[in-house]
């Protein structure tokens, strides 16, 4: 019980930072915004090989994927934060509280989920008028998945931030991951589309099942395997990057 208490406070804590400084928000759904409406209309016919012979069939495929970029970007770029509290000394401090290590972590991780959330919402209203309809136990399916892979990508750039200490290497690190992450995931072109070995790879990462998973929500397929096998896979790899993470957050509060 304590380990949630100190959770919820380090919660608390991070959301109220996150609402004294909402332009973040703002600026976290301005690219997919212009994203959404400069470069989506183009893929009506490079998608028509996979069935969008619409522009609001190119949409379903393409706004999970970028709704799974979005998640990814989200959580990869949050250790720049902890690398601002490490400089303060804010994390130092915490040496000499009770908190839970695991909260010092998780407390950060579910404020960047929230964050996520809140952006995941505009995009899913603005995707209405361009015929977008998701049911609402699909809709929360999806949100779901989202959180998970937030939880995952925000706890490893964080477990990165306290391995480096810097934040030009960090920003190396976390570009040279989030590019093959999003290309070999099919955010943005399905990997259907990719040739035999980059669909090969695409099976060994999680937020490529992911993706999939999504479209087929988005496309009203809530009984498709690959739902539930996006959903398994993205919380396996929470789970092992959130342990990972805080055995970083214990070895650097002691």
């Amino acid at each position: 019980m304590k380990v949630l208490h100190d959770i919820w406070i380090m919660f608390q804590r991070h959301v109220l930072l996150m609402l004294r400084r909402p332009v973040w928000i703002f600026l976290g759904i301005t690219q997919p915004i212009v994203y959404l409406s400069l470069y989506a209309p183009m893929l009506k016919p490079a998608l028509a090989s996979v069935g969008a012979d619409s522009l609001t069939a190119a949409y379903r495929i393409y706004v999970p994927g970028m709704l799974v970029s979005l998640a990814l970007g989200c959580g990869l770029y949050t250790g720049f934060g902890l690398l601002e509290e490490l400089a303060s000394g804010v994390v130092e401090r915490a040496r000499v509280t009770p908190v839970s290590r695991v909260a010092l972590l998780l407390g950060r991780s579910l404020r960047d989920v929230v964050m996520l959330m809140i952006q995941a919402a505009v995009i899913v209203l603005l995707s209405i008028p361009l015929g977008l309809f998701v049911k609402i136990p699909d809709l929360l399916l999806a949100y779901v998945t989202l959180g998970l892979i937030t939880l995952s990508s925000a706890s490893f750039s964080y477990g990165i931030s306290l391995r480096v200490s810097d934040p030009n290497v960090l920003a190396q690190i976390i570009n040279n991951v989030a590019q093959p992450l999003w290309l070999l995931s099919g955010t943005i072109l399905p990997i259907a589309l990719a040739p035999l070995w980059m669909r090969r790879t695409a099976d060994w990462i999680p937020y490529s099942w992911a993706v999939n998973g999504m479209r087929a929500l988005y496309a009203g397929h809530d009984a498709a395997p690959a739902v539930w096998q996006g959903i398994v896979f993205v919380a396996g790899a929470a789970v092992l990057v959130v342990g990972w993470s805080a055995r970083q957050f214990a070895r650097a509060v002691r």
